[in-house]
């Protein structure tokens, strides 16, 4: 997210930055393009950007599509989420296995248009790891920082 820390954040209240956010975890969804199995259902949560935690904040919505027939649905989700995502204004900025003992296929992109960022993660069975007894695709978005209107209590909203 370091490429999104040049920007000026908009002010934002926080129910909307929920729901933007909402919004882009709904796009990614559709970019994998799974139809059966299970989706997460907690909505996003914020939390204190460093810059400052009094007035600016972000969003975070980890979510996980799992319970699917086989994890070839997964592999051709994650693989289509990949495919998708460029024509879509996204910017892959690594993809590859990760440094876990599983060497799990991994994927990051930012979006060129707003300043999200989302980690999405292939977890399926693997020789390193053996069998994977609860195959998914973990999905993360990650907003850059909103700043809260004047009178927002940050502090109450974690």
């Amino acid at each position: 997210m370091d490429s999104h820390s040049d920007h000026t954040p908009e002010t934002l209240a926080v129910g909307k930055a929920r729901e933007k956010t909402s919004g882009v975890s709904s796009q990614i969804l559709e970019l994998i393009g799974i139809k059966e199995g299970k989706v997460t259902e907690p909505g996003p949560g914020i939390s204190p950007c460093h810059e400052d935690p009094s007035h600016l904040y972000r969003a975070n919505h980890p979510w996980s599509i799992y319970g699917v027939s086989s994890e070839d649905v997964l592999k051709d989700g994650f693989q289509r989420l990949r495919e998708n995502l460029p024509k879509h204004g996204w910017k892959i900025v690594e993809y590859g296995p990760n440094k876990s003992k599983a060497k799990t296929l991994e994927l990051t992109a930012d979006s060129a248009k707003d300043h999200y960022s989302i980690n999405a993660e292939l977890v399926v069975s693997s020789p390193t790891a053996g069998k994977e007894s609860k195959p998914l695709i973990l999905v993360t978005v990650t907003s850059g920082c909103f700043r809260a209107p004047d009178g927002t209590k940050l502090d109450q909203e974690f």
